[in-house]
């Protein structure tokens, strides 16, 4: 349903054509690449291991494996692998690929986001306001749509085309194909990421009524029937895997069951716990005022411009409830994502982690909120207000990302734990060291592991059995290509490798003396090598773990 009133008047004719479709995406989308390949070039992503393990997938889909999910984790489908192994067989299996794929896919999400504000508002200005707040964002959107975690970009704009596609059926809920679309997306949507949820749930009581509208039984049937053909062939992959190894499994991975340790154990503290991460982290988070990874204030002396241009967006959202323009719902059904996401953060495990990742979303609907105010602001005070609006919290955006990227920092890294934040620069240095002294086979932690198996092209092969985290806590899941054990457990010749951990390394030098294991050591930048054992012995979490700290 649709109305006329409270439609953003559209820019006066002379800027009609630049801010149009397809014109008004040449700038924002320029500015996308152009940003992004200056970050690139300037080295701000270290190479981390959730990146390695997406970039060894793709090498194993050229080598003729098929994976169904992310390796270790049944919450996140194998697409984004897909599409890496396909960049690698044009241009060769490199990181600069990896971050390549995600370049294009967060176009083609600020492409879909400039099509869904046209829609909802009828405003060309409010869309290609919304694009530049999508091309220039927070140093939280910027990292998780640089860098590849197995399944953020192409949850994006899938999350972009339910959208379009609820308000689409609206309009014409009639139409079968539409039905078909949304199912589609909606099944496709559970396989690549579970996040994906928040929009087809929320998206939920805006098509149902189209449903019930529609006159007939049979058509109604028609509908449903197109709907669930859709979702079963977009969760294909995610139904195949049930059916192989149990529905049990994937619902608890769905659940949050990666992270569920995270938690109080108390169901009403675990609660608590997650509302005060909301609290203090998800705002602060959202609006770019801190880096996902520290509670440091980026660019503080812009920080109120930030602070007043979202607050002026949300107010003035509020005062006309959501109402962003032409199309009544879309405010709405927004809204309604926002709702459906925060609930699940507050009821699941998933609300134990405090870097701001899986508000990306949110930030799609503040862009969409955020431009439309710009184009109402334009057409109440004229071009140099909503000017000035749009600039500073670009400018803030743009400065605090350069901040967070700076050199002697953790840069725009994706490890928010600072034990896991290792200086990828020296991978190299270490990879040349182990294969010059024949260690080609041993153990590390997580962050090591991976890296180092994709940079050798799997000529060093390291499980990451050791801990991390200074506790000395472990978790099996770390272990996520079981191939590799057996490499490593049939080398007659093992090293070991750690990183910022004095207590580990105490337990592994004491370990091997009291094996009377020889042995030698040596530092390559935050990597320290146990090598040239004298006999192969291999010491697990618990071996290594003081008394009374369980790995």
């Amino acid at each position: 349903m649709t109305t006329k009133a409270a439609k953003i008047p559209a820019p006066r004719d002379s800027l009609a054509r630049f801010f149009s479709w397809p014109w008004g995406l040449v700038l924002p989308l320029t500015v996308v690449v152009g940003l992004k390949a200056l970050l690139l070039a300037w080295g701000a992503f270290p190479f981390n291991a959730d990146e390695a393990v997406v970039g060894l997938m793709a090498r194993h889909i050229l080598q003729g494996e098929r994976p169904v999910f992310f390796y270790g984790q049944a919450y996140l489908g194998s697409l984004d692998a897909w599409l890496i192994a396909a960049g690698f067989s044009v241009a060769g299996a490199q990181v600069w690929v990896i971050r390549a794929v995600q370049v294009g896919l967060y176009m083609l999400t600020v492409g879909t986001s400039y099509l869904f504000v046209l829609r909802a508002t009828g405003s060309r200005l409010a869309a290609w306001a919304s694009a530049m707040l999508l091309a220039v964002p927070t140093v939280g959107v910027t990292l998780y749509t640089t860098v590849s975690l197995g399944g953020y970009g192409e949850a994006l704009i899938i999350g972009n085309l339910i959208l379009l596609t609820s308000l689409s059926l609206r309009a014409r809920p009639q139409s079968p194909r539409l039905w078909f679309a949304w199912g589609l997306l909606s099944g496709l949507g559970l396989w690549v990421f579970g996040l994906t949820l928040v929009y087809s749930l929320a998206s939920l009581p805006f098509v149902l009524p189209s449903l019930l509208r529609r006159k007939g039984s049979r058509h109604r049937a028609v509908a449903v029937l197109a709907a669930g053909l859709g979702g079963i062939i977009g969760a294909a992959p995610w139904l195949g895997w049930a059916v192989d190894h149990g529905l049990g499994s994937l619902v608890t991975e769905l659940g949050g069951s990666a992270i569920a340790g995270a938690s109080p154990t108390d169901w009403l503290a675990a609660i608590g716990s997650h509302f005060m991460n909301l609290l203090l982290f998800g705002p602060t988070v959202m609006m770019g005022l801190r880096p996902p990874w520290s509670v440091d204030v980026l660019a503080w002396p812009l920080v109120p411009l930030a602070l007043i241009f979202w607050l002026g967006a949300l107010g003035w959202a509020g005062m006309r409830r959501f109402q962003l323009g032409n199309d009544r719902v879309a405010g709405w059904l927004l809204l309604s994502v926002v709702a459906v996401l925060l609930t699940g953060f507050l009821l699941s495990p998933f609300g134990a982690d405090p870097s701001g990742r899986y508000f990306l979303p949110v930030y799609m609907v503040m862009a969409v909120v955020g431009g439309a105010w710009v184009a109402d602001l334009r057409h109440a005070r004229g071009s140099r207000w909503a000017g000035a609006a749009l600039g500073c919290v670009l400018l803030f955006n743009l400065v605090s990302t350069f901040q967070a990227a700076r050199p002697m920092s953790p840069r725009l890294t994706t490890a928010f734990d600072p034990v896991a934040q290792v200086d990828a620069s020296y991978l190299p240095e270490l990879a040349g060291f182990l294969e010059a002294n024949g260690e080609t086979r041993g153990y590390s932690n997580y962050w090591v592991a991976y890296p180092l198996a994709f940079i050798s092209e799997e000529r060093l092969v390291f499980i990451p059995t050791l801990p991390y985290h200074q506790d000395f806590r472990y978790t099996p899941r770390d272990d996520r290509y079981s191939p590799y054990d057996e490499l490593v457990s049939n080398s007659s010749k093992v090293a070991y490798v750690t990183t910022n951990h004095p207590g580990l390394d105490d337990a592994l030098s004491s370990g091997l003396d009291l094996r009377g294991v020889a042995f030698r050591d040596k530092w390559i930048g935050p990597y320290h090598v146990f090598y040239d054992l004298s006999r192969p012995v291999r010491l697990s979490a618990a071996d290594l773990a003081p008394a009374g700290l369980k790995p």
